[in-house]
């Protein structure tokens, strides 16, 4: 890694920051004093600032139950990002990995790791994900054959792939799908007359939602957890 990106990985500093710094020779690796930003930093070097040690943050990889009325994004809009419940050093450089309409609940799984969140979000995964949903309307027998045979969605040329659908009661179900359209699982009921009240996921993959995890509380994956999608 590059000697000036490694101390932005490490500290908040700026590039421009860093490279000042460099310029005024109180960076050293391995005790020699480097003023090039673009120096290799070998693995397992050790980096000092004014004789501090620094050490890179390591990849993260997080669960979060996501209240309502905040969005899965690093920027505030009409909604502040979920990523303001985050308590950690640089938080807005994690990205959500599938994400969730600002009135949906639930699951999300948040990292820095793009590789890893790749394998959740690409359609060739087919990455199962389980919603508890709650509606307007009673459910019959025959909404979850044609769940499980595909539906045509407005505006979309070819029919969903099939979903499992499993009766709670009347107005409420788990559905699991293994796509991720836009709006897809209130797109799947109004397609067969129905009015999604409320969203919650629950499962996506081999992760499950912790029950005693409130809304807006998070914790760090296990390495079991985090091998599911590597």
């Amino acid at each position: 890694m590059r000697l000036d990106k490694y101390i932005c990985k490490s500290t908040e500093l700026t590039r421009n920051e860093a490279k000042k710094l460099l310029k005024s020779g109180e960076v050293r690796v391995d005790g020699e004093v480097i003023k090039n930003g673009a120096f290799k930093v070998a693995d397992g070097a050790e980096v000092t600032i004014e004789g501090e040690q620094l050490s890179l943050i390591g990849q993260r990889y997080i669960m979060m139950n996501k209240p309502q009325d905040t969005i899965c994004s690093n920027v505030d809009e009409m909604h502040p990002s979920l990523l303001h419940f985050l308590e950690i050093d640089r938080a807005f450089e994690l990205h959500i990995a599938g994400r969730l309409d600002a009135d949906t609940t639930g699951l999300v799984l948040i990292t820095d790791d793009g590789k890893w969140s790749h394998n959740i979000i690409s359609p060739k995964k087919q990455c199962e994900k389980t919603y508890r949903v709650w509606l307007a309307e009673p459910v019959t027998d025959e909404v979850a054959e044609k769940f499980a045979e595909g539906l045509q969605l407005h505006g979309e040329n070819q029919l969903t792939l099939p979903a499992k659908l499993e009766m709670i009661d009347e107005r409420e179900v788990l559905l699991t799908i293994v796509e991720g359209k836009y709006h897809q699982v209130k797109r799947m009921f109004a397609a067969v007359g129905n009015h999604v009240e409320a969203l919650h996921r629950e499962r996506i993959g081999g992760i499950t939602l912790d029950d005693d995890l409130m809304l807006g509380e998070w914790r760090y994956l296990t390495e079991q957890e985090i091998a599911l999608f590597l």
